[in-house]
C-alpha cells in the first residue's frame, strides 16, 4: 500500500500552484486552476485531484496544453458569449468567460456560453458551483474523449460527457449539486483500477466484444458502460451537440489523449447555462426548494446531491488533504526543477 502524508490546505495549494507554474502555466492562469484542483480533493475526490494534477504538469512540459495561452472572448448578443481557449486550460477560459455570462444572466433572466479549443475542464460541479454561489441556477457541460459505445454497439463514439447542475441556496450558498457522468461510473475509477491491480464491479464497463467485464483492462480497451442502459448514452449524445457542435471542438472520436504526454490538443469543449430565478418566480423560488428538500430530506437515509462532499470538505479543512508520497514527490519536481535550471 502506497505511503500517505497529509498537507494542510495552505501548503495543498502552495503545492498546486508551484507545480503549475513551475511546469509551465502562466501564474494568471494557474489561479482559478489552483482553487478548483483544490476543491476536488476538499470534496474527497482524490482521483480527479491531486493524481490529474500529475498529468496535467506532463501536458504543460511537452506542449500539449498551452499554459500561457490567452483566452479570447466573443459576445454574440447581450445573453450569449463564445470563449477560445486557444489551446489552453479550460479554467481561464471559464473564468473569463463567467465575467461577462454572470451579468448577463442577472441582468435578463438567462445567458449561455460556449468554450472552445479546451483542455479538460476536471471536476464539472466546481464551476456550476462557481455560479450557483452568484445565486444563479447553473447547468454545465462537457465532451471528453470516445469511451462509450452506443447502446448495443461496441465501438466508444462519445466519452463520459458529464453534466453538472447547481441549485443557488441563501446568502451566497450553494442548496444542492448534481455532478454526474454518463457513464456508469467515472473513467479514471477504471483506470486506476487497472494501475492498482484491481478488479472493477461489473457493469462498471465492456469489452471489445460489449460483454460486461470485471477486468479494468478489457474496461480500458473496450467501453465504459453507459448509467441507466440507452438512457445515459442518448445523455452524452446530447452533451456531445452541446460541447462539439455549438463550439466548433472537437468530437470525443477526434480529440487527443487524456494521458498521453504528446503534443496532440485536447480540443474539448464546455457549454454553461446561467439563470437568474429571481426574473422568473421572483420570491417563490427559495421557499419552493425549500420544500423540495424537505421532501427529499424527511425520509430516513436521504441525502442531498452533493452533500458528502460537502461534508468532507468541513472535516478537511481541519484535518488536511492525504496525498502518497510519490505523488507528492513527483508535483513537487515540476516546481524545483523549474527553479533549479
Amino acid at each position: 500500500m502506497a505511503e500517505l502524508v497529509t498537507l494542510s490546505v495552505k501548503k495543498a495549494r502552495s503545492l498546486i500552484f508551484d507545480a503549475l507554474t513551475g511546469a509551465g502555466a502562466s501564474p494568471k492562469n494557474a489561479v482559478y486552476f489552483t482553487e478548483a484542483i483544490l476543491d476536488t480533493e476538499l470534496s474527497g475526490l482524490e482521483g480527479h485531484g491531486f493524481y490529474w494534477l500529475y498529468y496535467y504538469c506532463l501536458h504543460l512540459q511537452c506542449g500539449k496544453v498551452d499554459g500561457r495561452a490567452k483566452p479570447k472572448i466573443r459576445k454574440l448578443s447581450p445573453t450569449a458569449f463564445m470563449v477560445d481557449a486557444n489551446r489552453g486550460f479550460a479554467h481561464p477560459a471559464i473564468e473569463k468567460g463567467f465575467k461577462k455570462l454572470i451579468p448577463a444572466a442577472k441582468k435578463n433572466g438567462i445567458a449561455a456560453m460556449g468554450v472552445a479549443h479546451s483542455y479538460n475542464a476536471a471536476t464539472l460541479g466546481f464551476h456550476t458551483g462557481v455560479l450557483a454561489k452568484q445565486g444563479l441556477l447553473a447547468f454545465g457541460f462537457t465532451n471528453s474523449i470516445a469511451a462509450i459505445a452506443p447502446y448495443g454497439g461496441k465501438k466508444p463514439i462519445i466519452g463520459t460527457n458529464p453534466m453538472s447542475f447547481a441549485v443557488p441556496g441563501r446568502k451566497g450558498k450553494i442548496r444542492f449539486l448534481i455532478d454526474q457522468s454518463s457513464s456508469q461510473t467515472a473513467w479514471t475509477s477504471v483506470k486506476r483500477a487497472a494501475e492498482e491491480g484491481h478488479t472493477i464491479p461489473l457493469g462498471w464497463a465492456l469489452d471489445r466484444e460489449g460483454i460486461p467485464t470485471t477486468d479494468p483492462n478489457e474496461g480500458l480497451d473496450g467501453s465504459m458502460a453507459p448509467a441507466g442502459g440507452y438512457k445515459g448514452f442518448s445523455q452524452g449524445l446530447i452533451v456531445e451537440v452541446l460541447c462539439a457542435a455549438l463550439t466548433g471542438s472537437s468530437l470525443g472520436t477526434a480529440m487527443g489523449s487524456f494521458t498521453d504526454a504528446d503534443k496532440a490538443p485536447i480540443d474539448n469543449g464546455q457549454f454553461f447555462i446561467a439563470i437568474e430565478p429571481k426574473k422568473f418566480t421572483k420570491d417563490r423560488f427559495n421557499a419552493v426548494i425549500d420544500g423540495l428538500v424537505n421532501n427529499v430530506l424527511d425520509q430516513e437515509g436521504t441525502r442531498l446531491p452533493n452533500a458528502r462532499r460537502e461534508e468532507n470538505q468541513r472535516v478537511r479543512q481541519k484535518t488536511g488533504l492525504p496525498i502518497e508520497r510519490e505523488l507528492l514527490h513527483r508535483l513537487r519536481s515540476f516546481y524545483e526543477n523549474s527553479t533549479a535550471s
